[in-house]
């Protein structure tokens, strides 16, 4: 049994928490970072097959993932799905236009497990709708968002609009983008959050019994330090190929929540994976 002060506390929290994350997490950054209004397309993506594993944060394979990419009606579509040995099954789903600037115009996340849906996680960018669901937890939420086209971003949108950013960012630019995100409590509300995009070096890193050299790039939520004292929304890290032509190498971050576990998805997959390995800074050229 909780005491009556606790009790009342809790729910004033939860309110305090809710209002705090709703205002600072799209707390602008520092003056050091430029803004976009529309993303150019320097690297046109086209029609795509591979084999990805999800591991856990330490390097131990935890799914077998399969990625699919094409172009249908003037239109990206990527579809990624992760199956696990317990009959969990992640599947990823989102849409681009490209022509003339990259906008991203749909995003989902479904986690099911022997075919029962658990969690699902979608962003319509045209009609600036976000919604959650979360079975266990008997939430329901859809929410309007501000979405900037051209400027918000959601899931694997972002290892694409970093494909056309990766000559500006190793020139030592920072850039910042939308992304969009869900509160983990009260409520699973949908947020826009400012994030700031640098280039965090070039860095070595063994999968799949090879050792393969990459881009690091970081995807940083600005988020007002007060909010922070009651959410921790760690930075996303996103490798791309090197040298040039870039493509998806690895990708670290929580799995869609602030407070989901940290997992890697690397581009080969193998029993283990190992850690990236700084090797210095890398040339824009």
């Amino acid at each position: 049994m909780q005491p009556s002060g606790l009790r009342f506390a809790i729910p004033v929290m939860r309110t305090l928490v809710k209002k705090l994350i709703a205002c600072f997490l799209i707390f602008p950054a520092g003056f050091f970072a430029t803004s976009i209004f529309a993303l150019e397309v320097t690297e046109l993506a086209g029609a795509a097959h591979g084999y990805p594993g999800l591991c856990s944060i330490d390097g131990k394979k935890i799914a077998d993932g399969e990625f699919r990419q094409w172009v249908e009606n003037k239109r990206l579509h990527v579809m990624i799905t992760y199956k696990f040995p317990d009959g969990e099954f992640y599947e990823e789903q989102t849409q681009f236009r490209q022509q003339p600037e990259l906008i991203q115009e749909k995003w989902s996340w479904k986690e099911s497990k022997d075919g029962e849906s658990q969690r699902e996680f979608a962003a319509d960018f045209l009609s600036g709708i976000a919604s959650a669901h979360v079975r266990e937890e008997h939430k329901d939420v859809s929410e309007k968002i501000n979405v900037e086209p051209g400027r918000t971003f959601a899931g694997f949108g972002f290892t694409i609009a970093l494909s056309n950013l990766r000559k500006r960012l190793l020139s030592g630019e920072q850039v910042q983008l939308k992304a969009v995100g869900f509160s983990p409590f009260p409520t699973l509300s949908p947020q826009v959050v400012t994030v700031t995009i640098s280039h965090g070096g070039l860095d070595r890193m063994r999968m799949s019994g090879r050792s393969l050299k990459g881009d690091r790039f970081i995807v940083h939520p600005e988020i007002f330090f007060l909010a922070r004292l009651f959410v921790d929304v760690p930075d996303t890290n996103i490798w791309l190929t090197n040298p040039a032509p870039a493509g998806f190498l690895r990708w670290e971050g929580p799995v869609v929540l602030p407070t989901d576990p940290l997992i890697r998805v690397d581009l080969l997959s193998g029993t283990k994976s190992g850690s990236a390995q700084s090797l210095g800074r890398s040339s824009p050229h």
